[in-house]
């Protein structure tokens, strides 16, 4: 069994250097935590790879991060450490698989305060490692913050995950009316609910409002579902990823459709000669341009 040394180094050797890369960045966010944001963004990411993308997960909901835990590795140092030059990015890449990466982030608020460093340079040249990748996930935090519009806007698509708790519609349509100022579609997706019909409901509740309230071209489109589901609850509670453990699983199954729906949704709307490279996202983030 290859070591993640060698896993890395052929990601290295197998990496091209175009001018431009075609990686999609997507935004998993939420209004509020305790919706499951970070179990779609580790089983989302692992369902993708295993429909044949190369797919990088960058953790940015660091005061909560347990995507290590749940790929059931270990993350001693992430990317604040890299932008502080105390290690380089190559580092703290974790390969989960073969074409599937953990990148350990930290709270955006902090990553930030480096906006202005001149090691940001060094920082830019080291990201051609992951210009191979066709998506990265990023798990941010929960709310409507500054840092973490700034991963949202950064990013090609934002999925805010909600579930059928009034707070938590409440937070989500929030979510949808800060990003709205920047994104003309944004995707929603449905967790913890009993059927579509229920899913349904609820998205069409908030579309109407954020129709009427938000307007701006505002195109809001309901990703998919994930039913309740004995799968996604123990995989919750021991921190593992479910569409790994349970395959056939009626969630695993949803996600892979929203999986194959959000790839060719993304893959139609990518622009030739736009710039998608992972160090032009970062970029984007710490007002680089």
């Amino acid at each position: 069994m290859k070591n993640q040394a060698q896993k890395l180094e052929e990601l290295m050797k197998e990496k091209e250097t175009p001018k431009n890369s075609n990686t999609k960045f997507l935004a998993i966010t939420s209004g509020k935590g305790g919706v499951g944001k970070s179990t779609i963004s580790a089983n989302l990411a692992y369902t993708l790879w295993s429909l044949g993308f190369r797919v990088g997960i960058l953790d940015a909901d660091i005061g909560l991060a347990n995507l290590d835990v749940m790929f059931g590795v270990k993350s001693d140092k992430n990317l604040l450490h890299v932008l502080k030059g105390e290690c380089k990015l190559e580092e703290i890449i974790i390969a989960i698989e073969e074409g599937l990466y953990l990148i350990p982030g930290e709270s955006g608020a902090e990553i930030l305060k480096y906006s202005g460093e001149l090691m940001f340079e060094r920082f830019m040249e080291e990201t051609a490692l992951l210009d191979s990748l066709d998506f990265v996930v990023v798990d941010t935090g929960a709310g409507i913050g500054e840092h973490i519009q700034a991963f949202l806007n950064s990013s090609d698509e934002v999925i805010v995950v909600t579930v059928p708790d009034p707070a938590a519609i409440t937070d989500a349509y929030a979510t949808i009316k800060v990003t709205a100022r920047q994104k003309k579609r944004i995707f929603m997706l449905m967790n913890m609910v009993k059927n579509e019909k229920e899913a349904s409901g609820i998205f069409e509740k908030i579309k109407k409002v954020a129709d009427q309230n938000i307007g701006n071209g505002l195109r809001l489109e309901l990703l998919g579902k994930l039913e309740q589901d004995g799968a996604v609850a123990r995989a919750t509670k021991t921190r593992t990823i479910f569409a790994k453990e349970q395959p056939n699983s009626p969630a695993s199954l949803e996600l892979q459709n929203i999986a194959r729906s959000v790839a060719n949704k993304v893959e139609r709307k990518v622009l030739v000669n736009e710039d998608k490279r992972f160090g032009r996202f970062f970029k984007r983030i710490l007002g680089h341009f």
